[in-house]
């Protein structure tokens, strides 16, 4: 197991991945008693007992209630220590840096949300400290109390340059020192992603995808996205690029040139959220343009609602169609089992779109991957950044070898 020293085997290294197993165990479950910790994890009531005793006394656990409505006596029963550790997360996006931070339950214990508009680029770091000590201050918490941070932004910063590409639209993010200059602005280690990237990490961790080592994530919002997991694993790319399929070259638009320039591209021009008013007023609807996202939206949901035949059912088959001609291009390279929908505008077209672009998928690729809705409606960047930060710490807190 990482982050364990000493001879595999040893009686030290032994207790180190039983302490893991059964704190492991007390995150998926809640509240055992020592008999169920001794049952699932195969050790001896006395050898269970002894681990609990030791994790109590590493602060790593607490004795809280006992068992009641069976027969014989009431046991103890025994928690994860909410306060033995806390991560904190980000997401960014260009009016707004929401950030949360949780326990090491992922539990979250404080939210704060800064609007950024009509901000200056030149106040980042500020603002990234501002929003975090925001978020630490509503946990009740010190910024040294959290061990962790993810901070989710729009496109991906270049591994190469550490520059934030394929996110022209976010101010200020954009400097090669920026990320330099939040590493000595922040008090606890920091890691970034791509946002989508994190909808698929929370998605796999609480989410529709749990269980599945390789699936395909579509976002869209007020951009087109995917997230790709193969084998278990985020697939980035070589520049973090993997998945920014706005830019793909689709049937049914013209040839986008120079896309970083236009930020855009075939796909976002056939399926993105800007698509929808245009398809809706083809099909007879009388509709604004702005606010995209909002519009957009609405068009979805009302017609996901209108029973039968008519506009708003034409709507959805003119959209279906769209979305599953990239979303055919995404199967033909990968086979994945399962793709995820999710971003608010896919979410409001809801089962009646989902049908819709599975059976049109089932027409336009040669496999047929099983197409699902997101099972996490409420800030899936946030929750993915949170649960990537946990993950980490875990590791850290979970580790008793040292």
């Amino acid at each position: 197991m990482a982050g364990i020293q000493g001879t595999p085997g040893t009686p030290r290294v032994l207790r180190a991945m039983n302490d893991r197993a059964a704190l492991d165990l007390l995150l998926e479950h809640g509240p055992l008693s020592r008999t169920r910790i001794g049952k699932l994890t195969g050790l001896s009531k006395p050898t269970a007992s002894q681990l609990l005793a030791r994790l109590e006394a590493a602060g790593l656990v607490v004795a809280t209630g006992t068992t009641a409505g069976r027969p014989g006596p009431s046991a103890q029963l025994y928690a994860l220590n909410p306060r033995a550790g806390h991560a904190a997360g980000l997401d960014v996006n260009q009016h707004r840096i929401r950030a949360a931070v949780a326990d090491i339950t992922g539990a979250v214990t404080g939210e704060y949300e800064l609007r950024t508009e009509g901000r200056t680029g030149a106040g980042v770091v500020r603002q990234v400290t501002e929003a975090l000590d925001g978020a630490v201050a509503a946990a009740g918490l010190a910024p040294g109390d959290v061990r962790r941070l993810v901070i989710g932004t729009p496109g991906a910063f270049d591994p190469a340059t550490g520059r934030l590409r394929y996110a022209s639209h976010l101010p200020g993010w954009h400097s090669p020192t920026l990320l330099e200059e939040l590493a000595a602005a922040l008090p606890m280690p920091f890691e970034y992603e791509n946002d989508v990237n994190l909808v698929a990490v929370a998605e796999r961790a609480v989410g529709a995808a749990r269980g599945h080592e390789d699936f395909v994530l579509l976002w869209n919002e007020e951009g087109l996205g995917a997230a790709l997991v193969l084998g278990g694993r985020l697939h980035r790319g070589f520049t973090g690029g993997a998945g920014e399929v706005g830019f793909l070259p689709v049937p049914g638009t013209p040839l986008v040139r120079q896309v970083a320039k236009a930020n855009s591209g075939g796909f976002q021009e056939l399926a993105g959220v800007q698509s929808v008013p245009r398809i809706a007023r083809a099909a007879g609807l009388d509709t604004p343009d702005h606010p995209y996202v909002e519009v957009a939206c609405g068009l979805l949901a009302q017609a996901a609602a209108s029973p039968g035949e008519g506009p708003h059912a034409e709507l959805l088959d003119r959209y279906a169609e769209r979305v599953a001609t990239g979303l055919a291009s995404l199967v033909a390279v990968l086979d994945p089992a399962l793709v995820v929908l999710s971003g608010d505008v896919l979410v409001a077209g809801g089962e009646p779109l989902r049908a819709r672009v599975q059976a049109e998928l089932a027409d336009l690729a040669a496999s047929r991957p099983r197409l699902v809705l997101t099972a996490v409606p409420r800030e899936p960047v946030l929750r993915g950044a949170l649960e990537s930060a946990l993950a980490t710490t875990r590791d850290e807190v979970f580790d008793t070898s040292r």
